[in-house]
């Protein structure tokens, strides 16, 4: 006698394994927004968090046209590219665009890293927790954006809850 297995019978549609080997690119259109970190005079995200966030989950429907979340380990590569500075001349901004001079001014690129993958949480993954791998750059671009791109992994989760 087989046991049941209720997750195996959903299918691979409901399960998120159907999308093993497809690839999902999010982007996130303007300039990148840092996950705000819990201050002792404060609770809670911030509201221009808040509003980020929420651009980032409807950037994160439109790329899953009605798929559902991934339910597998999956690999993110993040890029965050951020805005010249105004001040800058010429020929600094051209060093700053082909990448000849880097954004190593806060905040931190964990932070907008934080803010973009909790806008993919429950809709391009079913959980953050499934994100094992994460290749994440800062730099500079003519047009602001954050680019995320999930690659499922031929790996199961460890609570086991996908097969």
């Amino acid at each position: 006698m087989t046991a049941h297995n209720p997750v195996s019978d959903q299918g691979p549609e409901r399960t998120g394994l159907a999308m093993a080997a497809e690839p999902v690119t999010v982007i996130i259109a303007g300039p990148a927004v840092p996950k705000g970190r819990p201050r002792m005079t404060r609770r809670g995200t911030t509201a221009s968090t808040r509003k980020y966030e929420a651009h980032g989950r409807l950037a994160a429907q439109s790329a899953m046209n009605g798929r559902p979340p991934i339910a597998v380990p999956v690999r993110l590569v993040a890029l965050i590219e951020l805005p010249v500075p105004a001040s800058w001349s010429g020929r600094k901004r051209v060093a700053a665009i082909t990448g000849d001079i880097r954004p190593t001014t806060r905040p931190d690129l964990d932070n907008y890293a934080k803010a973009a993958t909790d806008a993919l949480n429950g809709i391009v993954v079913a959980d953050d927790s499934l994100i094992v791998e994460l290749d994440a750059r800062k730099r500079y671009g003519t047009a602001p954006k954050v680019v995320l791109t999930v690659m499922p992994l031929s790996a199961r989760p460890a609570n086991g809850n996908a097969t």
